[in-house]
């Protein structure tokens, strides 16, 4: 029996079943995107110059996401080998606190960057004087900070629960779901108050981006040169593709009243939000980015 705060109590982490040659896949699959992923983000941080507001949001970004896919994949790859799949009650409380965490300050962090690209397309005159050095460094701050006291709610609620039975976590890390489907206390609170932090953290922020991009394609639409358009859509599109990718994964994962959705599924839609898309990020905003590209042949 594991209650509360009980050191000795260890759970298993169930991963991707005992398939050895998918696993054996998985393992070198995960280290690559892993390896290119925290290298990618590194070379962003370094590299891009932070003389602009949206370069300084870009480089928390970097930092954000590298430390992001580290509170989940290096676990994830002792899980598939079959190295280590144990973990104790507060390895996984700490693990669900970082990863949800870090996935807060995300969202907040996204819809400040489209803030940002609002200001900068709208009011292009105004831009450096309203986001000047001070008001970029708050944005950015709060966001982190959001994040991570918007969390202590769940998880302080979770480090209460009960657990009594099966010790086996059908996941390859500490997801809430799959972890408090185990508990033989009523799990009521933590499902509700994530659902309620769901709702505020993820359409909150949402919102914010989607009323910011109304206005920037609307003012784009207006420019009266096909080459003006071009350019101004240039300087967002890569964080629009972000945003898309990002919120497509987290709303189904996350926007849901019940812990009782398919929880094979849910692992599958986690590849894509905690290994696939930190990945991706350096490479859009590489790509899509013409300054940052500049950097780079620069280096």
């Amino acid at each position: 029996m594991c209650e509360l705060l009980d050191e000795t109590c260890k759970f298993i982490l169930l991963g991707f079943g005992n398939t050895k040659n998918l696993n054996i896949f998985l393992f070198v699959l995960f280290l690559i995107i892993y390896i290119v992923t925290v290298s990618g983000n590194i070379l962003i941080i370094t590299l891009v110059r932070l003389h602009t507001p949206m370069y300084f949001f870009l480089c928390n970004l970097s930092f954000l996401e590298m430390w992001y896919t580290t509170a989940s994949v290096p676990k994830a790859l002792a899980t598939v080998l079959g190295w280590n799949k144990t973990i104790s009650f507060t390895g996984c409380i700490m693990q669900i606190y970082f990863i949800f965490s870090l996935g807060c300050t995300e969202y907040f962090l996204l819809s400040v960057m489209a803030y940002d690209r609002y200001l900068a397309i709208c009011y292009p005159l105004r831009y450096t004087t309203i986001m000047n050095f001070h008001f970029s460094s708050m944005l950015a701050g709060g966001s982190w900070l959001c994040g991570f006291i918007i969390i202590s709610i769940p998880t302080f609620l979770i480090s209460r629960l009960t657990f009594c039975g099966p010790n086996v976590i059908n996941h390859f890390y500490c997801n809430i779901d799959s972890w408090i489907v185990l508990a033989c206390s009523s799990t009521y609170d933590v499902e509700m108050a994530a659902f309620v932090i769901s709702i505020f953290v993820i359409l909150g922020p949402c919102a914010v981006t989607l009323f910011s991009y109304i206005y920037i394609i609307s003012t784009i639409l207006r420019i009266p040169s096909a080459k003006g358009q071009q350019k101004a859509f240039s300087t967002c599109s890569s964080h629009l593709a972000v945003v898309i990718i990002w919120y497509g994964s987290t709303i189904f994962l996350y926007v849901k009243p019940s812990k009782r959705t398919s929880l094979e599924m849910t692992k599958l839609v986690n590849i894509l939000n905690t290994v696939v898309t930190p990945l991706l990020n350096p490479f859009i905003y590489t790509l899509r980015n013409k300054e940052v590209k500049e950097a780079f042949k620069g280096y």
